[in-house]
């Protein structure tokens, strides 16, 4: 379905299961779309934990553009989409390279209770003194990078809230199964995470 946006109609594929836990939105990477490798293979990992997954295309990219748009309208264009996708069940963010990078700048205005980054581009190639790390530091909940052994945009440390796993490959992530296999490691626990703190949320019964 499409979505409109400030920047242009978005495009969201939707894969839904029954009785979802929670909704996981996923972004794709600068020069690519949803059908990337590692995208296709979290949106099975979650499918399988009972996570819903929408993935969205970016209207630079529904244009028919290959040159991402600036940071603040891929911001804005994902609030845009993550809102009106609605708050019937509790929401988690992520996406490859620079689609994770979104995800980490807008997590928190989003509400997002944890953060999956595929790919996340620590720098670029060949400049480690231009980090963006500090995108990722931002993120207040619970995230999973997987990053490949050899990115030339670097691997992020492990942090308090932070889980990093490192697995064959580059910047691409073509190793479908290592990316599903690190997702269904690391979601099932986040969604069980959730769903105790809704439950401790709601009040007693009279």
């Amino acid at each position: 379905m499409k979505v409109d946006t400030p920047h242009g109609p978005a495009r969201v594929h939707l894969h839904g299961v029954d009785d979802a836990a929670a909704l996981l939105v996923l972004g794709h990477g600068a020069g690519g779309g949803v059908q990337a490798p590692d995208l296709v293979a979290a949106t099975q990992a979650a499918n399988e934990a009972g996570v819903s997954v929408a993935l969205v295309e970016q209207p630079y990219r529904v244009a028919g553009r290959r040159s991402p748009a600036p940071a603040h309208q891929l911001d804005a264009a994902w609030i845009a989409v993550v809102e009106h996708l609605g708050d019937e069940v509790p929401l988690i963010t992520g996406g490859r390279s620079a689609g994770a990078r979104v995800a980490c700048r807008t997590a928190d205005r989003l509400g997002a209770r944890a953060v999956l980054c595929l790919a996340f581009p620590v720098h670029p190639p060949g400049k480690p003194e231009k980090t963006r790390l500090d995108e990722l530091d931002a993120v207040k909940v619970p995230a999973l990078v997987v990053q490949g052994e050899s990115d030339p945009f670097g691997k992020p440390p492990p942090a308090r809230r932070r889980k990093v796993i490192v697995i064959a490959g580059n910047h691409s992530l073509r190793s479908a199964p290592a990316v599903r296999a690190a997702v269904a490691a690391w979601l099932p626990a986040q969604v069980k995470r959730i769903s105790s703190a809704n439950s401790s949320r709601k009040p007693s019964p009279d």
